[in-house]
């Protein structure tokens, strides 16, 4: 029986831990901190609750399926489970997430060097496609070119910032703003929900199984025990990063207080930290987190949409880059205001049949219970993302008025309702 040497396994942790790690990921954290000030530790515990649990929660449940999230929504049917997977790729993949790595990096990275013009973020997206063309070409060679190299680079400039972070003092944080003086550690949950990681893990469930079969490992439990080691190497990963982006924050309130965003404090942080070399760090950090993040989502697009259409994995690969490369020229504001109100709706359906996954084995039936609490879930996803657009005010009043709506979880409570009733009516019914 082949079995992952223990320099694999580490690799498949740090590979996994790579592909969460985008430009969001890390300029998300430090303007939480900076708002949360003195209540900073209650908010970032909410938050890794949902930024790091949820997604570590998502890589455990793929494992058992062989990373497929048309298996995990089984119960839901054939048709809803195919739409869901489809939605849930072409979300994640070459309508939204992969064209903002690019022009998230560009704009965070280099326009500070080459201007904002859009024939320069032309000419710097082609360049940047082409390399995660080059390298999303050969899937069965992720865990060398990501693993054993980018993941890496990726980490060694993540641990330079992170230990930046420990030798500079924190010299008083701010008081809290907004929600987070009567409510930090909801308002922190909600900010790790909104980080869509759980969306992004769905995807690169598939990914993570290729790379542990690119070893010539097939038995199902072994694969299984690999993913499910990678997701909790990644998981602390994430927390021990998060950690000290949220330190950073604290510490960037002495030198640039009440901060935009914070890409504004992360700029501001590696200028005061490293003088000159500052802006050449931070471009270095953001292309290496976008680029990994990238190239796993165009391999498990393509990997997906070769196993339903038949066509060669090659040409999907050039496809979806096109695509990408497309799309990612519209502009970041585009491209945030329109992928916002989508990414938002399908998220609450991915988080049921997720945590439903757990407990099929209890069900006597699970359709009977998946398909009604994701329905429903659904439902009030799509108001949420109406919400989040230009066409709130299409939103029922009385929606407004349900309990989370403001923390973004009005569904919550009615799918937990749902799901009691169904729960209740399959053991009534006779076990088969």
């Amino acid at each position: 029986m082949t079995k992952l040497s223990f320099g694999d396994i580490i690799a498949l942790g740090f590979m996994t831990f790579a592909l969460f790690i985008g430009a969001g990921n890390i300029i998300f954290p430090p303007i939480v901190a900076q708002q949360a000030g003195d209540h900073v530790w209650l908010a970032a515990l909410g938050f890794l609750i949902t930024a790091v649990g949820l997604p570590v929660l998502t890589i455990m449940a793929l494992s058992r399926v062989e990373g497929s999230i048309e298996n995990l929504s089984a119960p839901l049917g054939r048709t809803a489970s195919l739409i869901l997977t489809i939605v849930c790729y072409l979300s994640v993949g070459p309508l939204f997430a992969t064209p903002r790595t690019a022009t998230v990096s560009y704009e965070i990275g280099f326009s500070s060097y080459f201007g904002d013009s859009s024939s320069h973020l032309f000419i710097y997206s082609c360049i940047y496609f082409a390399l995660v063309a080059a390298v999303s070409l050969y899937p069965n060679k992720l865990l060398d070119t990501i693993g054993h190299i980018l993941a890496p680079l990726k980490i060694v400039a993540l641990a330079v910032l992170c230990i930046t972070t420990l030798l500079i003092p924190v010299l008083g944080a701010s008081l809290p703003v907004d929600h987070y003086i009567d409510r930090p550690m909801s308002e922190g949950l909600v900010n790790g929900y909104l980080t869509m990681d759980t969306l992004g893990a769905l995807v690169f469930g598939i990914v993570i199984v290729q790379a542990i079969h690119s070893r010539g490992v097939t038995d199902k439990k072994l694969v299984m025990r690999y993913a499910i080691i990678a997701s909790l190497i990644a998981g602390v990963g994430l927390t021990l990063l998060y950690l000290c982006l949220f330190r950073l924050g604290l510490q960037s309130h002495s030198f640039i207080p009440n901060a935009s965003n914070g890409a504004v404090i992360l700029h501001a942080y590696v200028q005061h930290a490293f003088g000159d070399l500052g802006s050449l760090f931070l471009s270095t950090l953001i292309f290496l987190a976008c680029m990994v993040t990238a190239i796993g989502l165009t391999c498990s697009c393509a990997e997906y949409f070769h196993e339903l259409t038949k066509i060669p994995y090659k040409i999907l690969v050039f496809i979806l880059v096109a695509f990408a490369l497309l799309i990612s020229n519209l502009g970041l504001t585009k491209l945030i205001a329109f992928s916002i109100p989508v990414l938002t709706a399908i998220y609450p359906p991915a988080i049921v049949v997720i945590v439903l996954s757990f407990f099929w084995k209890f069900f006597h039936k699970p359709s009977t219970i998946v398909l009604p609490v994701t329905a429903v879930s659904f439902i009030f996803g799509i108001f949420e993302g109406l919400k989040a657009s230009s066409l709130s005010n299409l939103v029922p009043s009385a929606l407004q008025n349900l309990p989370l709506n403001e923390q973004n979880l009005a569904w919550l409570l009615p799918s937990l309702v749902v799901f009691a009733i169904c729960y209740a009516i399959d053991k009534l019914s006779p076990q088969k």
